[in-house]
């Protein structure tokens, strides 16, 4: 375990790139490219220098920039019952120019989903006599979840108190109810504006990042907020670089999370990924605690055992890239919904790459779906291409995954899941180590003969050991203390359970499965 004196000792990760990789996470919910929400805190904060703000009000608004959208996720489950695709939704939605009517438009056009004409009737009448209830619903918990992440991550109270008035218009026809004008937080005031400015500088050029704030100012937006943004859009504009968000969170002083406070804000970037889906809450922190007592079952350096816990906790922070309409679809997906499904892993990857010191967790949160066969995801890569953590995480997420209830199938026992995860060992499909490990954790008892690819016993596998080295038939024989003719019928039965008729095949078959590691020299 940590020493006690180590807790408060500095992680080297910062606190703007936790909250970057949330925003990151957010851009897939909102169906926009990655670092939409990073490039608006660099515009809000341009907005901000230009109203001639303190430092700490600079500061507020760009953490209320970051935190004004994550919240959209957590409405998708509701969203996708109504709408189907619920990205498709909120994507169309920003290409609607913040116009009233144009979102409407989308609204009533994406009601049903896919169904049938019979099943869109119903839901747009159900829009119209319920005057968008279950609409208005999401966007009231869009708001409480900004305050709660913002909350847990230590913000201070102007920015939470701020993060109260997400959905509030300059005209007070937004929600809370009546809140207008000069009484919405100038943070938020000023967020909406770059929000809306990064999405048509993308869609419509130089001219729609002007012309779309100042179409919409005094109804949606602050006049003033609108006029800061006419007067420098010619300076800022070119500006908007890939890393924007290190411009806007170098700012002001950023500050290094402690041991404590960085474990503390994984557990956060994981409840927020099990949001997505009522199926897969608690699923993130399950496997994180399952994958490090694997880790140290395994006898691993405490070091392994907190990076794999880290790297746990974020492997599905790529979810937001799946619509609900995938996720929670009762029956068997089709070949493109499972296309969509397996993207998720590559969305791990590609936020925590982009989160700055986050990166060094991505080759292992990302390869929770690899198989050590190559037939997971998203790398399709194999065996010791694999990271070891990697291996482990593989393992703890596919039981603790099938422990749980999924909306194709109900939850497997203990028992049943932990026989499954031994034949994917047997078949080669994932590490026998690692899923001796993983059992071990999770209180099955011990196997007299560890897993281990194909069906191989352990002698098998010590002859499959030497046999990839070189060894002769007798030099085997010589080695493990056996006769050469029992050496001989061990090589041929090796050779038929995995499928190979030469050495060479063999050793690419040890090599592959990770087999060569425990070779005495």
């Amino acid at each position: 375990m940590i020493a006690e004196r180590d807790r408060e000792a500095s992680s080297g990760v910062q606190l703007a790139e936790v909250v970057a990789a949330i925003t990151l996470a957010a851009d897939l919910a909102l169906g926009q490219p990655l670092d939409h929400v990073l490039r608006s805190g660099a515009i809000a904060v341009r907005l901000a220098e230009q109203l001639g703000l303190s430092d700490e009000e600079r500061a507020a608004t760009y953490w209320v920039t970051m935190f004004i959208s994550p919240g959209c996720s957590v409405g998708s489950f509701e969203l996708s019952q109504i709408f189907g695709d619920d990205i498709a939704l909120r994507s169309e939605l920003y290409s609607a120019g913040w116009s009233s009517r144009e979102e409407m438009k989308v609204i009533f056009r994406r009601a049903g989903g896919g169904g049938s004409a019979g099943k869109k009737a119903r839901a747009r009448t159900k829009l119209i006599a319920t005057r968008g209830s279950a609409v208005q619903a999401t966007l009231g918990a869009h708001c409480a979840v900004n305050v709660r992440l913002a909350e847990r991550i230590g913000m201070n109270e102007v920015v939470t108190s701020a993060l109260a008035h997400s959905f509030a218009r300059w005209d007070g026809k937004g929600i809370p109810k009546k809140v207008r004008g000069t009484d919405i937080a100038l943070p938020v005031r000023i967020a909406s504006v770059a929000d809306a400015i990064e999405v048509s500088h993308r869609q419509r050029g130089a001219e729609g990042a002007i012309e779309v704030p100042r179409a919409h100012s005094g109804t949606l937006f602050d006049p003033a907020v609108v006029d800061a943004w006419v007067a420098i859009s010619s300076d800022v504009l070119p500006t908007l670089a890939e890393e924007s968000w290190r411009a806007g969170a170098s700012s002001w002083p950023d500050r290094s999370l402690t041991v404590d406070e960085l474990d503390e804000a994984l557990e956060l970037l994981a409840d927020y990924a099990d949001l997505k889906s009522p199926w897969f809450s608690g699923h993130s922190r399950g496997v994180a605690v399952l994958a490090e007592s694997a880790a140290r079952e395994a006898g691993l350096p405490e070091s392994d055992v907190i990076t794999l816990r880290h790297a746990a906790l974020l492997h599905d922070i790529g979810r937001n890239g799946v619509p609900n309409s995938i996720w929670d679809k009762p029956g068997p997906l089709t070949d493109d919904e499972r296309e969509r499904v397996r993207l998720h892993a590559y969305h791990t990857d590609r936020v925590l790459h982009r989160a700055g010191s986050l990166a060094r967790l991505a080759s292992i949160a990302s390869a929770a779906h690899e198989r050590a066969d190559g037939g997971g995801y998203p790398r399709a890569i194999s065996a010791e291409t694999i990271p070891l953590l990697g291996r482990l995480l593989e393992c703890a997420d596919a039981y603790h995954a099938m422990c749980e209830d999924r909306p194709h199938r109900p939850a497997l026992t203990r028992d049943a899941a932990a026989q499954e995860l031994r034949r994917a060992a047997r078949a080669g499909e994932l590490d026998g180590r690692a899923v001796d490990a993983v059992l071990a954790a999770a209180g099955h008892p011990p196997r007299k003969r560890p897993s281990a690819p194909a069906g191989l016993t352990p002698r098998e596998v010590e002859v499959l050991e030497l046999a990839a080295r070189g060894a002769t038939t007798r030099q085997v024989a010589s080695k493990l203390g056996i006769t050469p003719k029992t050496a001989g019928n061990h090589i041929e039965r090796i050779y038929v359970k995995i499928g190979v008729s030469s050495r060479a095949e063999a050793a690419l078959f040890a090599m592959q499965n990770g087999l060569l590691r425990t070779l005495e020299r």
